[in-house]
């Protein structure tokens, strides 16, 4: 069975793509995977480290106005659909699965045009335009949350959670400590702003963490994103603090071991993209939510304010923070144990950590459903 998968540009695109595909290869040892995406995404780096075939596109998103660049992305756009098609005529895949990004768009509109079943994966509450559209030629759609369905087709819309590492779930406390060098004892704040980091928080936290620095009952384990990282240590060195002389705080660039470092988190600052709310639910870890404000029809926010009607997370607006906002909504979670441990059983109640295995399902059936003969 050959098995074509597409998503790209950010990790919360690109993981819940590479969590399909091992649960595919559980189910299917013999299945060839080709995974499509393009060179100036992530998944250039992250797919082929995990041993899976990459075919990549040259295609990139649009602005939201009219400017010469977006005429000279619209041609790009023509000819990524001639590139789709030309790939989908040489691998021949018997199902084409998309999670999301503009890179799947071309591939999955190639695919259906083509006869191939197809998939579309949509993590977030309100649905992105890409995935709007693709439903119309989609086989089936597997949505993360409940409250997407009602823009899709309901004969063809599946919930089933969104897809997540393996190792989110299995990853213990202890392990943790073992690979951040922390104490596996005492609670430990998870910062992040995502795949690329966060500006606006990590700005914020250089306050946070120069006063945190004194006060070691508390550790930290704050990712900025490869791009944000030299300015954030300059700041922090500005401010006086000395990362090798206070050994409960660790200031990354990015994480290739995420599972392990919430298994460490008794609480998180996050954005809320779909990816990163699922593991966070999956762990049970409560969170203080900062949505990224710019993101497609502010579906962070929709996110975000889904998780706290629930009692699991507590949204700060990215207008609103400040090194005095953050902090304090830190100190009244970090010292209310009976609140954060509510906010926790609320956060693992929303959890799906079988979401892969139900995709994986999906797209095997709907292949068996179009006839089956060469799956």
């Amino acid at each position: 069975m050959n098995i074509i998968v597409s998503g790209g540009g950010t990790g919360g695109h690109i993981y819940p793509a590479l969590t399909i595909i091992r649960a595919i290869e559980r189910r299917t040892p013999s299945a060839k995977i080709l995974y499509v995406g393009t060179l100036h995404g992530l998944e250039a780096d992250i797919v082929p480290r995990e041993g899976i075939d990459f075919a990549a596109m040259e295609l990139s998103g649009f602005e939201r106005r009219l400017t010469l660049s977006n005429i000279l992305r619209a041609g790009r756009a023509l000819y990524a659909v001639w590139q789709a098609r030309s790939i989908v005529r040489s691998f021949r895949p018997h199902v084409a699965i998309g999670t999301g990004g503009y890179v799947a768009g071309p591939i999955l509109l190639a695919a259906s045009l083509a006869g191939v079943p197809t998939l579309v994966q949509e993590q977030n509450v309100f649905a992105g335009v890409t995935n709007r559209i693709l439903a119309r030629f989609a086989t089936a759609i597997a949505v993360g949350m409940e409250d997407a369905t009602g823009v899709f087709p309901k004969q063809k819309t599946f919930v089933t959670g969104n897809p997540i590492r393996a190792e989110v779930c299995t990853a213990t406390r202890e392990e943790g400590a073992r690979v951040f060098g922390l104490s596996s004892g005492k609670k430990t704040v998870l910062v992040s702003g995502g795949s690329r980091g966060a500006r606006s928080i990590n700005r914020a936290m250089i306050d946070v963490l120069a006063h945190a620095a004194g006060q070691t009952d508390v550790q930290y384990l704050h990712v900025t994103g490869a791009d944000e990282h030299a300015d954030t240590l300059a700041r922090l060195h500005a401010r006086g603090v000395r990362l090798e002389d206070s050994p409960h705080i660790r200031v990354l660039p990015y994480l290739y071991n995420m599972p392990q470092a919430m298994a460490m988190a008794d609480l998180a600052v996050f954005r809320a993209g779909a990816t990163g709310l699922a593991e966070l639910a999956a762990r049970g870890v409560p969170a203080i939510l900062i949505p990224y404000p710019y993101a497609a029809e502010n579906h962070q926010e929709k996110n975000a304010r889904a998780l706290e009607a629930a009692g699991a997370a507590k949204v700060i607006r990215n207008s609103d923070i400040s090194a005095e906002v953050l902090e304090g909504a830190l100190h009244a979670l970090l010292t209310d144990d009976a609140r954060r441990l509510a906010m926790a059983t609320a956060m693992k109640r929303l959890g799906k950590p079988e979401a892969a295995d139900e995709i994986a399902a999906l797209a095997l059936r709907i292949c068996e459903g179009d006839g089956g003969a060469n799956c």
